[in-house]
């Protein structure tokens, strides 16, 4: 498979990793847009949020815990946020299911 998300959690493209175990890799974005900016994704492909079934959703609960406690490391108090993108119109440029991690400054609302 020739995805690139794939091969940086395989090791074969190199990132500073935040976070990693057997199930997920966390590593900082190579364009940040937060102080903090932080991709998570699951070691097992999976294209998107669309593609999470009874199945593997466990994966997206332990993304979610590890994003928290990231974001507790990182002394993200006063508020982070998560994003998913979902397809081309949800500005999904890789499809590989990733988070975002964002925090270090106040979020704008809405998003797009």
């Amino acid at each position: 498979m020739d995805c690139v998300f794939c091969k940086i959690a395989a090791g074969e493209i190199p990132s500073k990793k935040a976070y990693e175990d057997d199930r997920i890799l966390a590593f900082y974005d190579l364009d940040p847009q937060a102080p903090v900016h932080i991709l998570l994704i699951p070691k097992e492909h999976i294209e998107s949020a669309a593609d999470i079934t009874e199945e593997n959703s466990a994966i997206v609960a332990h993304i979610f815990a590890v994003a928290a406690k990231l974001a507790k490391e990182l002394d993200l108090v006063q508020g982070w946020r998560v994003v998913t993108n979902v397809g081309k119109d949800g500005g999904q440029t890789v499809m590989h299911m990733h988070f975002h991690l964002l925090g270090g400054r106040s979020m704008a609302w809405p998003p797009g």
